[in-house]
Order: C-alpha cells, then sequence, then structure tokens
C-alpha cells in the first residue's frame, strides 16, 4: 500500500509540473504574440495616414477671418506626434493690418497644433512695397515660422534686402506685427546715398 501511495504522488507530482510547464508555455506564446502585434502597430502607426497632393490649408483668426494660407505640392501626415511634412510650401500671411507676405522653401514640417512652420531649403521671403514701406525681401537656408504669432526665426546666414539698402547676418528674429527685425551675429549693411536736395 505504500508503495502505490508514493507512486500516485510522484504521478500526481509530475502531471502538476506538467499542466503548470503547458500554462507557462500557454502564457508565453501569449506573451509574444501581444508583442508582436503591439510591435506592428506601432510600425503602422508611423505611417502616414493620409497624403494630399497640390492642396492649400487657410487658418482663420480669432474673429473668423483668413489669418495666414498654407499650400504646396505634397502633404503627409503623420499621426504618431500630429506633424506633416511638405513638399514646396507657400506661407502667405494676410494679416489686416500688415503688408501680406509670402514665404516660400523646399521643405516644411507643420507641427505643435498648426503652431510651428519648419521651413529647409531655399527658405525665400517677399514682402510687396506699399505706400507706407518698402518692398522686403529675405533669403536663408532654414527658417521657423509662428504664423500665428506672426514671428519668425532662424540661427542661419540671412540676407535681406529692403529697396535699395542691404544687410546679412547669421541669426534672425522678426515679428511682422511689430515691424521689427534683429539680425544676428556679425554681417554687414549696405545703405544707398542719400538723395541730394
Amino acid at each position: 500500500m505504500h508503495k502505490k501511495t508514493a507512486h500516485r504522488w510522484r504521478l500526481s507530482l509530475i502531471m502538476l509540473f506538467g499542466v503548470a510547464f503547458a500554462l507557462g508555455t500557454f502564457w508565453l506564446v501569449q506573451v509574444v504574440n501581444q508583442a508582436g502585434r503591439q510591435a506592428e502597430e506601432d510600425s503602422h502607426r508611423n505611417e502616414p495616414d493620409y497624403i494630399i497632393e497640390r492642396f492649400s490649408f487657410v487658418r482663420l483668426n480669432q474673429a473668423g477671418q483668413p489669418s495666414y494660407i498654407i499650400a504646396g505640392d505634397k502633404l503627409t501626415h503623420h499621426p504618431a506626434d500630429d506633424s506633416s511634412d511638405v513638399e514646396h510650401p507657400t506661407v502667405h500671411s494676410l494679416s489686416g493690418d500688415q503688408p501680406p507676405m509670402n514665404v516660400r522653401a523646399r521643405q516644411a514640417r507643420v507641427d505643435q497644433d498648426n503652431s510651428r512652420v519648419k521651413l529647409t531649403g531655399d527658405v525665400r521671403i517677399d514682402r510687396p512695397a506699399t505706400a507706407t514701406s518698402e518692398a522686403m525681401q529675405m533669403n536663408t537656408s532654414a527658417l521657423t515660422l509662428y504664423p500665428d504669432d506672426e514671428k519668425m526665426e532662424t540661427d542661419q546666414p540671412v540676407t535681406l534686402q529692403l529697396g535699395a539698402s542691404s544687410a546679412s547676418g547669421t541669426g534672425m528674429k522678426a515679428d511682422n506685427a511689430t515691424r521689427q527685425i534683429q539680425l544676428g551675429g556679425r554681417g554687414q549693411i549696405h545703405l544707398p546715398p542719400r538723395a541730394a536736395h
């Protein structure tokens, strides 16, 4: 009788270990499958969720009036960080109080809830002449726009043409609302001679 009881205990322990091993294997397979599904979801999350060709986007101000227009050849939206990449972007400022400005570049990244636009590659800013201001043109390789605040900045070399005057420097901060431009670093300013009276 004693041998049968010992045999049953051994058999019970072997079965218990077998069941525990089977449950552990099942749990491990579930964990690996879940990790695989999560990795696949993450890879899909980094993929664009929509692409728009030849688009324009109008942003309205608090009064419901157009504030600026962003247009481009192609917009690719990334849902992971809610950002967009734009090929050949154009930003057209429509501030009612100030002369309109046109900004062009090769590439742009729009992020922070569409409140920041990082332009790169042959960035050019044009502001036409008005009755109270001369025409302005600015060139740089990279520029960050804050369209809602009507501000822009760069840490790259900048050339500025204002009427017949020109200036250059490294780094720039500009506020279109106040019409103030600060050039940084060492640079040059060329002013035309004053007309004789």
